[in-house]
């Protein structure tokens, strides 16, 4: 995937930029973005290759933002990432509506998050 476009979706600053830039620094085309809605309106002009997101944001969160890039986008693949518990009730629920996503745990080493993009 290296070369590719990816977009990077965490409400915490500090995660989705370092996370960019270990993606850039790796051969990607990664772009940081700290909200759902950023994410969507930058698809206006591109669509990714790759979307990580964070699960638990304020606002759309980030099964309702992958679920929203299948449609907006349906070839790109969409890796979440989460430290919290309650994400497995989110991630149900979107099985339950037919969709099926592949989730880190947080904090992810950038090693694991890089494999599991390759492997992907």
């Amino acid at each position: 995937m290296s070369g590719h476009v990816v977009f990077v979706v965490d409400d915490e600053p500090v995660i989705s930029s370092t996370l960019a830039l270990i993606l850039n620094s790796s051969g990607f085309r990664a772009t940081a973005f700290t909200s759902a809605a950023e994410a969507i309106k930058a698809v206006e002009s591109t669509c990714p290759d790759l979307l990580i997101t964070d699960v638990s944001m304020p606002g759309m969160n980030g099964v309702d933002l992958a679920i929203q890039f299948r449609a907006l986008c349906p070839d790109c693949k969409i890796l979440l990432f989460s430290g919290h518990f309650a994400t497995g009730q989110l991630l149900e629920n979107a099985r339950i509506r037919g969709y099926d996503f592949h989730i880190l745990a947080k904090p992810v080493h950038p090693k694991d998050l890089l494999a599991a993009i390759r492997g992907y």
